[in-house]
């Protein structure tokens, strides 16, 4: 099986400052919460495991085929038609048969064996893909909790545009009236206010449609939802970050197992032409209710019973061909997953290489787009100042205010793209599962408690019981408006 191998301190070090986290409501507000209950509730994440489960029944079910078999039969016949003077007079007319037989077998040529370690390979396999699967998702919640927060600032932005645009106006307005500014400078406000009331309606619905992913991700509507902490255990350069992914991406793990069960079932394939031995035993009761012989039926036994054991021997001499065409197909599917794993093996390397190069842009980003929301405040001082002294128009107000929310906006979204892109990185790298964030929202899932308590199981009437849904429904929760808490 694809088992952890992380040591319980690396498990808190990718989230800095955690402890005043803890002390949090149970409510999705900051991101660990968020990620807690996706974790618990998100239903592709539920499914997954769920399929995993199946998964692990491959094992019983290959080993089923090396166990021991008993069957047993009855037969109650009615001999409706006899014909010819000796059968109509000795023929019985009914017959109840019962019998058992017990087979073991002893050899089969390899096939049970290499099924077996097929199926447990396969099971490593999908677990390697559920800590994909999970990773995949809290990349989304990350996603949709800073496309939230986001969403959220360019709104606040926006609307403390349209409220000083609104203040301009009226003061234009005043300013007109007593033969200060022309005409011009008035519609000149009333445009720029126009315009900004538009990009305020376009940021809500922005904040709307961010708000619906975050509850379809995530499981609940978002409340207050705090500043991040800042990710660690980012990689010095793209070269750590990749040689840390080819040991520990689930994707290429998954690969590789796939790529080893795969040339299991090649040999499964070779078994069919290997003898096959077994041991037989098996017994039979017979009763004829006394119509056995006719007019002689007192004198025969009119039930009897039987009993047989042996060692049978099953040698393939000629089968038209079969076997080699199935082992020939079993190899073109180990090549078909060996060729598989290089693909994913290059798409890890170029998401790893992608995600930093990435991430190192979004930082770089905000420093540039910090420098420009400081210079752009700047300069808007100085315009203001100098249109009070009748060397700026209006319209230098009106450019300069929009400069500095552009540079704004930027520099929001600069920094949210910097942490996605960072989160990103870890999951590209393998380091963005529960068991490498810490949660703590009760025991983590192990996809090994499930597989240790069915692998053995060996009774034909061994069920589970009937599967209940334990992803939330969203249906309940009210539409999202574009509505923002003052600061």
């Amino acid at each position: 099986m694809v088992k952890p191998r992380v040591s319980r301190a690396a498990r808190w070090s990718l989230f800095a400052g955690c402890a005043s986290l803890l002390a949090s409501p149970a409510f999705a507000d900051d991101l660990r919460e968020a990620l807690v209950m996706a974790y618990n509730t998100n239903p592709t994440l539920q499914a997954a495991r769920a399929q995993q489960r199946a998964t692990d029944e491959g094992v019983p079910i290959a080993r089923s085929n090396g166990m021991p078999a008993a069957t047993g039969t009855a037969t109650y016949t009615e001999f409706t038609t006899r014909t010819g003077s000796s059968a109509s007079t000795t023929a019985p007319a009914r017959n109840f048969d019962v019998g058992v037989q017990f087979n073991v077998p002893i050899y089969t040529g390899g096939s049970v064996k290499n099924s077996v370690r097929a199926a447990e390979t396969r099971v490593g396999a999908g677990q390697a893909d559920l800590r994909g699967t999970e990773s995949d998702i809290f990349v989304q919640v990350v996603a949709a909790y800073m496309d939230v927060l986001l969403a959220q600032e360019v709104v606040r932005l926006n609307r403390g545009n349209v409220e000083r645009l609104d203040v301009n106006l009226q003061a234009t307005r005043d300013r007109f009236e007593i033969g200060d500014l022309t005409r011009t400078d008035v519609a000149q406000s009333d445009s720029r206010l126009a315009l900004a009331k538009g990009q305020l309606r376009s940021a809500e619905a922005n904040l709307i449609a961010a708000r619906e992913r975050y509850i379809q991700v995530v499981g609940k509507e978002p409340v207050d939802l705090k500043a991040p902490p800042p990710l660690m255990g980012l990689p010095e350069t793209a070269e750590v970050a990749v040689a840390y992914a080819l040991d520990h991406n689930p994707d290429l793990l998954a690969a590789r197992e796939r790529s080893k069960a795969a040339g299991y079932d090649v040999r499964v394939a070779g078994a069919a032409r290997m003898p096959r031995v077994s041991i037989f035993a098996g017994g039979n009761y017979s009763d004829y209710f006394g119509t056995f012989g006719g007019a002689n039926a007192p004198l025969l036994d009119q039930s009897g019973t039987s009993s047989q054991a042996g060692v049978r021997a099953t040698i393939p001499l000629y089968q038209g061909g079969a076997p080699g065409a199935q082992r020939r197909a079993a190899q073109a599917r180990q090549d078909a997953t060996m060729e598989q794993q290089i693909g994913i093996e290059r798409a890890v390397v170029a998401n790893v290489r992608s995600a930093y190069a990435q991430w190192q842009a979004s930082l770089s980003l905000i420093t540039s787009s910090q420098t420009a929301v400081d210079a752009a405040t700047l300069s808007l001082e100085g315009v203001r100042a100098e249109n009070t002294v009748g060397n700026r128009t209006i319209l230098d107000i009106l450019n300069a205010e929009q400069e500095l929310l552009s540079a704004q906006v930027q520099l929001e979204t600069a920094r949210r793209n910097a942490y996605v892109a960072g989160f990103n990185l870890l999951a590209a790298m393998g380091r963005a599962e529960a068991r490498d964030l810490g949660l703590d929202g009760g025991v983590l899932y192990d996809p090994e408690v499930n597989y240790d308590r069915v692998r053995g199981k060996v009774w034909d009437w061994s069920n589970d019981p009937d599967p209940t849904t334990e992803s939330t429904r969203t249906v309940d929760t009210r539409t999202q408006d574009g509505s923002i808490t003052s600061q």
